[in-house]
């Protein structure tokens, strides 16, 4: 057992709700050890007991989270193209977004950050949408989905080389956008604004975290 797993005690997670088969469902982590620790994530084998006494071992993609926004006016929801190398995308279509890589910030101001980075706006108006596991079956990254309205000029340096094109979507071809989207937070962002301009019900769970609006 390496020093990770010697220094974590043990986590017990117990199902919510179902009687006696949630019971079967809960589980204690028993610590593990970093396979890999990188700029993005790091990979960890960690190992769990089930409530049957079965243990298991998992491979764990460890990451911050991330946030990400759909920001729109009148007419146009913004986008952006950009390089995805992972999988072979060289200007895949997304909503602006980023990771949760300043310690201490929380996901609304994060969100702020990264509007003015991507795209140079801001707004006036915020609202959480959700908070969503984007891989729970290998990973524990959430993203924090926000709207963002009433859009100013204002503009931010990353410190990075991101080859980002910004994209005028109108909201009259909505669908067109929906259609060409490959990405996950983009999808649901845009079905979630789809459905807004539509006069649905707001998404809204997931644990968002709190918006308020600026200025």
């Amino acid at each position: 057992m390496d020093e990770d797993a010697q220094e974590s005690p043990e986590r017990s997670f117990t199902a919510l709700g179902g009687g006696g088969v949630a019971a079967r469902r809960s589980f204690t982590a028993l610590g593990g050890e970093t396979v890999y620790a990188g700029r993005l994530v790091d990979v960890r084998m960690e190992r769990f007991r089930h409530a049957d006494g079965e243990e298991v071992s998992r491979e764990i993609v460890r990451h911050r989270g991330a946030v990400a926004i759909v920001a729109y006016d009148e007419r146009s929801v913004w986008l952006v193209r950009q390089p995805r190398e992972a999988v072979g995308e060289p200007d895949l279509l997304e909503i602006p977004a980023g990771r949760l890589d300043v310690d201490g910030e929380a996901p609304a101001d994060a969100a702020k950050r990264e509007l003015a980075e991507e795209i140079g706006c801001a707004a006036r108006r915020w609202e959480p949408i959700l908070t969503y596991y984007t891989g729970a079956g290998f990973t524990d990254e959430r993203v924090h989905l926000f709207a963002a309205s009433e859009l100013y000029e204002r503009s931010a340096d990353s410190g990075e080389n991101e080859r980002i094109e910004i994209v005028e979507w109108p909201l009259d071809e909505l669908d067109g956008a929906i259609e060409e989207s490959r990405d996950a937070k983009t999808l649901i962002g845009l079905m979630w604004l789809a459905r807004r301009l539509n006069g649905g019900l707001q998404l809204q769970g997931g644990g968002a975290a709190e918006a308020k609006p600026e200025g």
